[in-house]
């Protein structure tokens, strides 16, 4: 369902960008021949006026995205929970967003147009902040992005409007994504080999300056799937083989007997460990879906977050 109102709303904004002629002026007969057509019409998304003096493309684009819900009503219940107007049309604000290059202010004004519209009325505030983190938070929505996400979440916490409790709850999350971000180093943790011994994130050799750090879960759908897939790459194994590359898999669910059941499907060559749930408890990386892939240097910096497995051999050259 998300894929095709992703086609739909860049296909919507491109079209709506293309379209610059100015507004005629209607006699009073046909604009009340309009109205009562319109009344016979679906609801649609009210999208803002473009000024017709705003001839360039570009002034066009940053004048709807800055203005994109000044015509929404959201207090009005039926409308907010009418999807195919409210979602859709956070659906087609979205591919506007993606059409192109957006300068990061662009973004901000954007979203805040959003927030100080929907955040004045309860039911709106949920409606919408639910479906937020549908589509910018869920890994499996095409519009996942956490730029995006931690913009809105920094808008939100300077809400006059939510209480502390809710600007709690953003804070955690907002400071969970902001964690082992490209280019910092990685949240350090302990893990335990299955002899029991124990060692570190932060002390683990590498081999070939590249660290494929794997968190899993052996009762997971996705997990079996995926360690399957890597288990039979030729390339991934002659990559460890040689020297080039270390595959560290850190189980994170706490269950050493589901653990030790599984140990036998993992590869040998890579290293396994258990981490005693405490990278979820700590909240050291976010484990919003697994499994979870991170590229990381000899030094553990971040080279990619919270990549997919295609990502990562793509990275690699494998």
């Amino acid at each position: 369902m998300i894929g095709r109102k992703w086609v739909y709303g860049m296909m919507l904004a491109s079209m709506f960008l293309s379209a610059c002629q100015p507004v005629e002026k209607t006699s009073k007969n046909a604009d009340e021949a309009s109205a009562q057509t319109d009344q016979k019409r679906e609801v649609t998304f009210p999208f803002p006026q473009i000024p017709a003096l705003l001839a360039d493309a570009e002034q066009r684009k940053e004048y709807l995205l800055k203005h994109y819900w000044d015509n929404f009503d959201f207090s009005d219940t039926l409308l907010v929970n009418n999807r195919s107007v409210s979602e859709q049309g956070w659906v087609n604000q979205l591919g506007l967003l993606a059409s192109g290059p957006v300068p990061e202010a662009w973004i901000e004004e954007s979203l805040d147009n959003l927030c100080t519209g929907m955040e004045k009325t309860e039911q709106a505030r949920r409606f919408f902040m639910s479906m937020i983190d549908e589509y910018l938070y869920n890994p499996n929505s095409p519009y996942y992005d956490e730029d995006w996400y931690r913009i809105y979440l920094k808008r939100m916490l300077r809400s006059t409007v939510l209480d502390e409790a809710s600007k709690s709850s953003l804070k955690f999350r907002l400071d969970l994504i902001s964690r082992n971000m490209p280019g910092t180093l990685a949240q350090d943790f302990v893990y335990y080999l299955p002899d029991g011994t124990q060692h570190t994130l932060r002390k683990t050799p590498v081999e070939g300056n590249r660290l494929l750090l794997v968190f899993y879960d052996p009762e997971c759908g996705n997990c079996q799937e995926s360690l399957h897939v890597m288990a039979a790459d030729d390339k991934l194994a002659d990559a460890v083989a040689a020297g080039r590359l270390t595959v560290l898999a850190i189980y994170t669910e706490g269950n050493e007997a589901v653990w030790r059941k599984a140990l036998p499907e993992i590869p040998q060559s890579w290293i396994v460990g258990n981490d005693r749930q405490q990278v979820k408890d700590e909240a050291k990386f976010d484990l919003k879906a697994m499994p979870s892939f991170y590229l990381l240097d000899g030094k553990k910096k971040i080279l990619l977050k919270d990549a997919s497995y295609p990502q990562v051999c793509a990275r690699l050259g494998l």
